[in-house]
């Protein structure tokens, strides 16, 4: 057994480490460009561990950086650490790059990355991603070990969730006496409006829901960068055509996402250009079973499946710009399994719902957001209607991103939509975070509002984290999937392809990726 784990070990190391360049002074352009960009939202908090979302991770790929980051092409990219070594089955060691600065002034050390696993290790959002680690070893100021409890095939996946945060900077109290490193949710706190990261761009304005501008930390250590953007001024338009009318009036230069409705107008646009590519988001409705006695029932929980038309919204509202989803995990992934099919049928969701003893039906509520997945509302009104032809009467609601995951959190409503992209590429993800037993302790099933809980599910997620051999890791997590879908434990839509455009003039292709992460500090405006 020894000997196959170090056999296997080695391939990883051979297969993971690959040396990303980073660019050339003579790809450099000239220096100094600002660029207006418009998204549905802004960012939360300023605290990069308040919240494990697409949001709060695009904006920390521009106020921190990661240890390593994915490429285009799915390989591992060096940032802030130059490169790693496996030491033994359990411990990464990680050689850190010298001369980094925080945007404090404060220099960047292997005891800002130990303080940062610890806090993330205690983040209410995060803590089940770090449940396999340890923690962090410090073996000088610029070399770290990464430790887990088992061997674990996603380290370097999970490094890319490490942004090393200022320990100095946020170590004390603040003027009110609240502790620096407190990380709060939906109260004041000092990380909620200061930042000092290590990323390209520092925050100089913040006004939530209105503007966030970012300009370039005149001591980067990325002087390898081709990008010769300077200045960033984010505003968060949450209307789907008011996006498309600033960039095509010239008003902004880049937005993100498009609406699909729009993306013709926008190809066809002399002055702009249209970047799409096809997403893992996957896009469902969690029914609280903790809320509702009649959703602790399977065959109410089916009936629900079998009467919403996933295929109908994805030609109708999507336009066709999404893939019909009945899993979580997508095609190519190790949890696919190819068995599972959508599965809309409205006789026999009424047949089901007269089985249960709900033929009549019942009333229940509704949240969702209006501004956070592509056409959101839109998809949550469509499933309203669709679940009152089996007699579910739904009180719907939908607000913006900024309000509406307190609610969630809070699991105000017996019904709440959520989208869900695994940022470690990995099938797993999805199950520990959206429908594993809830644990405050471990953090798993921190997103799970519909209360689902199954001991075989998530004894065979946990089981895949140690899991090495790849085959085996697979029939793990599509037993899952099967199970998922057997008992309809939340109700798949579909998996969201992600847009992005700008001006003739902005080089968005060069900087975007399937993780919606785009690489502003490698932007070029020519």
């Amino acid at each position: 057994m020894k000997k196959i784990l170090w056999c296997f070990v080695g391939a990883l190391i051979a297969i993971s480490l690959v040396v990303v360049t980073q660019g050339s002074a003579q790809a450099q352009a000239a220096s100094g460009k600002t660029l207006k960009l418009a998204m549905d939202a802004d960012p939360v908090s300023l605290d990069p561990h308040v919240q494990l979302s697409g949001g709060m991770l695009q904006y920390s790929h521009m106020a921190f950086d990661p240890l390593v980051r994915w490429t285009k092409d799915m390989q591992f990219e060096l940032r802030l650490a130059t490169r790693w070594e496996l030491i033994d089955a359990n411990t990464m060691r990680f050689y850190l790059r010298k001369g980094v600065k925080f945007h404090s002034g404060n220099p960047f050390t292997a005891k800002d990355v130990k303080w940062t696993v610890e806090r993330l290790k205690r983040s209410q959002d995060f803590k089940g991603l770090f449940e396999p680690f340890v923690g962090v070893n410090i073996v000088d100021d610029y070399t770290c070990d990464l430790v887990t409890k088992e061997p674990y095939s996603l380290v370097l996946s999970m490094a890319t969730y490490i942004f090393p945060m200022d320990s100095v900077f946020y170590t004390g109290t603040d003027e009110a006496g609240r502790p620096k490193d407190a990380i709060d949710k939906t109260g004041p706190s000092f990380a909620l409006n200061n930042e000092s990261g290590t990323g390209k761009y520092r925050v100089t304005k913040r006004e939530q829901g209105v503007e966030t501008i970012f300009e370039k930390f005149k001591d980067y250590w990325d002087t390898n960068s081709p990008g010769n953007v300077d200045k960033i001024i984010l505003t968060p338009i949450k209307n789907d055509a008011t996006r498309v009318a600033a960039l095509l009036s010239g008003d902004v230069d880049f937005i993100m996402p498009v609406p699909p409705q729009d993306y013709d107008r926008v190809a066809n646009s002399k002055n702009s250009q249209l970047v799409t590519m096809s997403g893992s988001r996957i896009i469902i409705l969690q029914l609280n079973q903790n809320r509702r006695p009649e959703f602790k029932d399977p065959r109410v929980r089916l009936a629900i499946d079998y009467a919403i038309n996933n295929e109908g919204i994805v030609k109708t509202i999507m336009k066709g710009t999404a893939t019909v989803a009945a899993q979580q995990a997508p095609e190519g992934f190790a949890g696919y399994n190819p068995n599972l099919k959508p599965r809309y049928d409205l006789d026999k969701a009424k047949a089901l719902m007269k089985e249960a003893g709900y033929e009549k039906g019942f009333t229940c509520s509704m949240i969702a957001p209006n501004n956070r997945y592509v056409n959101d509302e839109k998809i949550a009104e469509a499933a309203a209607a669709m679940l009152a032809r089996i007699n579910i009467k739904v009180n719907l609601k939908t607000m913006p991103k900024a309000q509406y995951w307190d609610q969630f959190d809070a699991q105000v409503a017996d019904i709440q939509l959520i989208g869900w992209h695994p940022d470690t590429e990995d099938s797993a993800n999805y199950s520990e975070f959206l429908v594993m037993c809830p644990n405050k302790e471990t953090g798993y099933g921190q997103y799970n509002s519909g209360n689902y809980c199954n001991s075989r599910v998530d004894q065979l997620v946990l089981a895949s984290q140690t899991e090495t051999d790849a085959a085996k890791r697979s029939v793990m997590l599509q037993e899952v999937e099967q199970i998922l879908y057997d008992e309809a434990a939340y109700i798949p839509l579909h998996w969201q392809n992600l847009s992005w455009a700008g001006k003739k003039n902005v080089g968005i292709e060069a900087i975007v990726n399937v993780m919606n992460f785009p690489y502003f500090g490698d932007l070029v405006i020519h």
